[in-house]
């Protein structure tokens, strides 16, 4: 029994390991996922929701977005402005400057999540 029960935990299938990446990594880039989308222009939490949604196929809390937009805004990168009922999220300067830091370091990002698949060599 133990011996199946672990084979299920090793075993896992393709399209459910992909979701499972996808969800792990959304949740931990969420800030650095957000400023970029706010790269391109204002967004409410509602729209940031439906664009990963339709990126990555799962609908992540609202909570967590709206608490990510929370502490970006208390950290000086993105801007809160209502809009009618709608509370729409825009780039700051510091803001912008921290996701072209992290834009520029993509390539060590990479190369950060190859080494965690090949097991550190």
């Amino acid at each position: 029994m133990l011996k199946m029960n672990m084979m299920k935990t090793i075993y896992v299938d393709k399209r459910d390991l992909l979701l499972h990446l996808r969800r792990r990594t959304v949740r931990n880039f969420m800030d650095f996922l957000i400023l970029s989308m706010l790269r391109k222009g204002a967004l409410s939490g509602y729209d940031i929701i439906t664009i990963i949604f339709e990126n990555f196929g799962f609908l992540p809390s609202s909570g967590s977005v709206y608490s990510t937009l929370y502490a970006l805004e208390r950290e000086g990168f993105v801007r809160g402005l209502w809009c009618g009922k709608r509370r729409l999220y825009t780039l700051t300067e510091e803001g912008e400057k921290i996701i072209e830091a992290a834009l520029t370091s993509l390539n060590m990002i990479e190369n950060l999540i190859l080494n965690i698949f090949k097991g550190g060599d």
